[in-house]
């Protein structure tokens, strides 16, 4: 599955730091990943996605009261490597 999520400590104007620590938790988890300006792009299987969309948010909590997440899912089973492979598809419509 692709889970594309953001986190943002709400009531702050400044986000940066705090997104930027929720960056690096889903890159050491390993899964595969991309980050845009508006969301972060995960991919793998429901469980360990869910893990890591959690691990996140309860870490900004830890310096902030409240913690805005945003999460879309494109539940596939058996697809994997679709974070690349859509991607891929549509570019080759482009060509």
């Amino acid at each position: 599955m692709i889970a594309a999520f953001s986190v943002s400590p709400a009531g702050s104007e400044e986000v940066s730091a705090a997104v930027a620590e929720a960056v690096r938790l889903v890159r050491e988890s390993g899964l595969p990943n991309e980050t845009n300006a508006m969301f972060t792009n995960l991919e793998g299987e429901w469980d360990e996605v869910m893990a890591v969309i959690k691990l996140c948010v309860l870490r900004l909590a830890e310096d902030s009261p409240r913690v805005s997440a945003v999460i879309k899912v494109d539940y596939r089973p058996g697809v994997s490597d679709a974070l690349r492979g859509k991607v891929e598809s549509v570019e080759r419509h482009l060509a």
